[in-house]
């Protein structure tokens, strides 16, 4: 026994210590933006990513991006969905294949040669005083120290931070804590059973015991904490090509009793087709899919994640494992078990896993949606109001701009019936994005000095509900990357750089490789003049930003909006308009283009466009203000918007 002690303690004594500038653990689509960054900033870097994956969700099978307003994804997260606009052939695109979007993030990767070590696991982190001085990984085989200046927590899991002794929660504040409305129990009506189905074996006999999935706990009073997790799932890429698929068969450890309640759903419900009833089939590039949850019965494995967030990596992989075999299932029964109505088992036999898909890990998703696991107790925590804007910082790094969004964390027995409980929905009211705290990505100074959280940052769980969405991740992992690299080169720990400064560098180097900025323009910024009567609508879907102008007078009244960019540096420059979607949109909109050597004017074609911005041309600006673009409702034989409207230069 002793020298088998020696022996362990000896491999951990000759583990070789590497040392760079910046450590980023967890190759997330976070932790490859701020490793891709750090790089470009001219530091040593390292990404350690514990699969043998990169890009976490965005590559992991959520191909329908979640943004809420296209206006807070800045930097290189809009970079992203550029390249992968330019894979399609299109400006921008996000909707995409996972392995589009693979990739895109190797292309990070290999621009900016950045080193990775694959398939290793943290371990342990050593401190001195509040800096983290090393932190030890190993794949199982061997041990590696990597001793770093600044750190950069980009899991999922928040595992570097817990090891480094930051406080975190997990589950939900009750809402007095912050005074918030949203967070703690919540018995709602989405995704949520109708009244009259019985939660028992034996319909109406208690004693029979509950179906599986149903927990016997009891309803705890509106608006209490606990430490549920919100669920956990897969992003589902699947399709419907017989060239390009492979049938949904009986998974291993099958059991055909877990799907007992979603045959109850499915009497009282009597869908007509799969989608939005039973799963949500978000349509893909190349007639894939990426399928979430819908419904009180999908792909959602309510109750079976609360042990995930604090449990070692090989409970973990169990735990997967489980959800994998759930979904797995959950798509079989629904098209083999003859108690499934015909027409929905015809559909769901319609759907295979894709050949070209995760083919190092048997065509299916090796990343589980861990929606919310630890939450960091940092120096600032966003909360409701910010999301509602009764409160707002000054000091934001980075916008989030979507709804106040929780899955269920429990099923329940309320009244003799089967509910769910958990699911928070809560819309922003039409506000405009709102800025995320330089300070809620940091710990407690107290705790520790040269670490950044992006992913799981200091948030109540409502507020990190809107927050938690993948590009608002990479805008994040941005940000810690620029202010690791301006702490490193003043000298000074994260807690005392100049966030000014850090603001002023996201907006001037906004792809971290020192080519000139886009122009960006949004209808309500001071450059912009309106001539004639405009209605401004603020909760417009789609809108970019706060709101956008509209005109419904088909020309009947000749009225225009004018946009001075304010050219600085004369050359080419690339010009797009930003058109939401609207029924009653104008067949043509009319552009004016004024520079020096004149005016000219091009007719849009909203209709011919899949795209929210429509290319106006390549013009030559000379420096100054005497350039302008003039959105009319000339001609107009519908609605006319003027929104953002964009200037890219011409970078060599």
């Amino acid at each position: 026994m002793k020298i088998l002690l020696l022996l362990f303690l000896s491999c951990y004594c000759v583990a070789q210590v590497k040392s760079v500038d910046v450590c980023v653990y967890g190759g997330t689509s976070a932790g490859v933006i701020a490793a891709y960054t750090a790089k470009m900033y001219g530091k040593t870097v390292i990404l350690i990513e514990p699969t043998k994956r990169l890009g976490g969700l965005t590559s992991g099978g959520l191909g329908q991006t979640d943004i809420g307003n296209k206006y807070a994804i800045t930097g290189i997260a809009r970079d992203f969905y550029r390249r992968i606009g330019k894979h399609y052939g299109r400006f921008e695109q996000w909707t995409f294949e996972p392995s589009v979007a693979e990739k895109t993030f190797q292309q990070y990767i290999k621009e900016a040669n950045v080193e990775i070590l694959y398939q290793h696991h943290l371990k342990q982190a050593e401190k001195r005083g509040t800096k983290i001085e090393k932190i030890l990984v190993e794949n199982g085989k061997s041990n590696q120290w990597i001793q770093a200046k600044v750190f950069i927590d980009a899991t999922y899991e928040g595992d570097l931070m817990a090891k480094a002794g930051v406080s975190y929660t997990i589950g939900r504040e009750a809402k007095y804590v912050y005074n918030e409305k949203w967070n703690g129990i919540q018995l709602l009506d989405k995704h949520q059973f109708p009244d009259g189905i019985d939660p028992y074996k034996k319909p109406g006999d208690p004693a029979s015991g509950l179906l599986w999935g149903i927990s016997n706990e009891k309803l705890a009073e509106t608006g209490s904490g606990d430490k549920k997790v919100q669920t956990y799932n897969f992003r589902l890429c699947l399709t419907d090509s017989l060239e390009n698929q492979i049938p949904i068969t009986k998974p291993l450890n099958y059991d055909a009793s877990k799907y007992e309640l979603l045959l109850r759903y499915i009497e009282k419900k009597q869908p007509k087709e799969l989608n939005w009833a039973l799963m949500h089939i978000q349509p893909m590039p190349y007639r894939k899919t990426d399928i979430n949850n819908s419904g009180p019965f999908s792909t959602d494995m309510i109750g079976e994640n609360y042990d995930y967030p604090e449990a070692d990596y090989t409970t973990r992989q169990k735990i997967q494992q489980k959800h994998e075999d759930y979904i797995k299932g959950f798509l079989y029964f629904l098209g083999n078990d003859t108690r499934v109505p015909e027409h929905l088992r015809k559909e769901m036999k319609k759907w295979g896993y894709p050949k070209d898909e995760y083919m190092e890990n048997n065509h299916f998703s090796p990343q589980m949606y861990v929606r919310e696991a630890r939450r960091m107790i940092g120096e600032y925590v966003m909360t409701e109001h910010h999301c509602e804007g009764r409160q707002t910082v000054g000091d934001g790094i980075g916008m989030a701009a979507y709804t106040m969004d929780s899955h269920n964390c429990q099923r329940i027995v309320v009244n003799g019936m089967v509910k769910n409980e958990g699911d928070v929905q809560q819309g922003l009211g039409g506000l405009p994005p709102y800025p995320i705290s330089y300070w809620s990505i940091l710990p407690k100074r107290t705790e520790c000095t040269n670490l950044l959280v992006p992913i799981c940052l200091s948030a109540t769980h409502i507020a990190y509900g809107s927050i938690r969405m993948e590009p608002v991740f990479m805008v994040l992992g941005q940000s810690a990357a620029v202010a690791a690299s301006m702490a490193i080169d003043s000298n000074r720990i994260l807690h005392e750089i100049e966030v000014k400064k850090l603001q002023l560098e996201l907006d001037m180097n906004p792809l971290a490789n020192k080519n000139q900025a886009e122009i960006l323009i949004d209808n309500d910024y001071y450059q912009v003049k309106q001539n004639g009567n405009w209605t401004v609508a603020p909760r417009g879907y789609g809108r970019y930003g706060k709101n956008y102008l509209i005109d419904e007078s088909k020309g009947a009244e000749e009225k225009s909006v004018i946009y001075n960019p304010g050219i600085r540096v004369a050359k080419k420059y690339k010009i797009y308009v930003y058109l939401p979607r609207f029924e009653q949109l104008s067949n043509q909109i009319n552009v004016n283009i004024v520079t020096d050597s004149g005016k000219k004017s091009v007719v849009l074609k909203p209709q011919n466009t899949e795209s929210d911005w429509l290319y106006v041309g390549e013009f030559f600006f000379e420096r100054g203000f005497g350039n302008t673009l003039e959105i009319t409702n000339q001609g107009a034989d519908g609605a006319v918007i003027a929104d953002a409207v964009l200037f890219m230069p011409e970078n060599e």
